[in-house]
């Protein structure tokens, strides 16, 4: 059996070219990786700084917002140095596809309409501050905090445990929630038969001692008074304004509050009864 050995080296020569190749792949991506890695610390550590500074001390869901953009932004363009490196390992020149960039730019623009309309949200959400990570937000029917706003997504974690996650050129009407003072509203209903003065003033007197109990109640809370006349109940409507996120804790406090209050005094609730008469035969 006869060996060529120009053909020997030339798969040689083939084999060393591809594990070359191969290698450098590997350790450009393994390169983006640390980049990426040291990117996010120093990112973590800038912001960090900033939340903790005496002096121009920067809003802590603001600077965790500026964080996360600030990340993707570091990852993307690291990720497109790493492309254009690979590129270069396989020998396509990447000098003309640079050079092309701007007229590529326009192509990509048009074939790629929803990203750049994602990005271009995402910065106007951002500098315009309209929610931030941590905001309890309702948005194209979905409500829930906000754990993440990048450039092109934000994802909102329901109460259901339920991770939504939406394009930013989706959100058009946003509902922050957190923003300022939360009502807790309360309806008591109590039977015709019962005093509606004597049952205001037992509410009334229950809504003050949990005032002073309670730091997260900013108002009230105040006794409306009658708010309607139900098929068989007197509803009495009580309001306070608390602090972000503890309005339902408050509603549920007051009406536990209320009820065994009500127990005590004697005064009736009313509740659907069902009554059986066994009628037997004579």
């Amino acid at each position: 059996m006869n060996f060529n050995l120009k053909d020997i080296n030339l798969d040689t020569s083939l084999l060393v070219t591809i594990l070359s190749t191969v290698l450098q792949v590997i350790l450009i991506l393994f390169i983006a990786g640390i980049f990426i890695a040291i990117a996010k610390k120093l990112i973590d550590r800038f912001f960090d700084s900033r939340k903790n500074s005496k002096f121009n001390k920067m809003d802590v869901a603001k600077a965790d917002t500026l964080s996360s953009t600030a990340k993707s932004v570091s990852k993307y363009v690291i990720y497109f140095i790493a492309g254009i490196s690979i590129l270069e390992a396989f020998g396509v020149d990447t000098k003309g596809i640079i050079a092309a960039a701007g007229i590529g730019a326009i192509a990509i623009g048009f074939a790629a309409q929803n990203l750049v309309e994602d990005i271009i949200t995402g910065f106007f959400i951002l500098f315009e501050d309209q929610f931030s990570v941590g905001d309890y937000i309702a948005v194209d029917g979905v409500d829930g905090t906000v754990e993440e706003l990048g450039l092109r997504i934000t994802k909102i974690r329901g109460f259901d445990g339920s991770l939504n996650i939406i394009p930013n050129r989706k959100i058009e009407i946003v509902t922050n929630k957190i923003r300022g003072k939360m009502r807790a509203l309360v309806d008591v209903g109590i039977a015709y038969e019962e005093d509606i003065d004597k049952a205001m003033e037992v509410i009334k007197r229950v809504a003050e001692e949990y005032n002073e109990e309670n730091e997260d109640i900013l108002e009230g809370p105040t006794v409306l008074g009658v708010s309607n006349l139900g098929s068989s109940d007197v509803v009495i409507s009580v309001v306070a304004k608390t602090k972000p996120m503890s309005q339902w804790e408050v509603e549920r406090e007051l009406r536990r509050r209320i009820k065994n209050t009500f127990d005590k005094e004697g005064i009736e609730i009313p509740y659907q009864k069902r009554v059986v008469y066994n009628k037997k035969e004579e």
